[in-house]
């Protein structure tokens, strides 16, 4: 007795444009180049968030007197700094891969 898997081909039944999401992105690396640049701008906008929220939070505990608003704003400001070298780190590490191996991965039309 043989075992039927239900298998579902993803690619005809999740359509972008006319075009199923396999003839978009015929492999994974296809998918990630068009990713990527997508995450980065979200990554910086929220960057920015993060760093207005930390900044409002210093400037209304100190209005207070309040130490304890003050350090969450530091640790927010703390964390956006973090964040934004790991952020930055990731964006060269890219570029350098793309220059040692001459795969185009932020250039998702090339």
């Amino acid at each position: 007795m043989v075992k039927r898997v239900l298998a579902v081909d993803i690619g005809k039944e999740f359509m972008i444009g006319n075009a199923p999401i396999a003839d978009r992105f015929p492999n994974l690396g296809k998918l990630i180049s068009v990713l990527l640049p997508n995450v980065y701008i979200l990554a910086g906008i929220l960057l920015f968030l993060l760093a207005i929220a930390g900044g409002y939070g210093i400037i209304m505990g100190a209005g207070k007197g309040d130490t304890g608003q003050v350090g969450k704003g530091q640790k927010a400001l703390t964390a956006v700094i973090v964040g934004f070298v790991i952020v930055f780190a990731s964006y060269w590490i890219i570029q350098i891969i793309q220059v040692i191996t001459g795969l185009k991965i932020l250039e998702p039309g090339i």
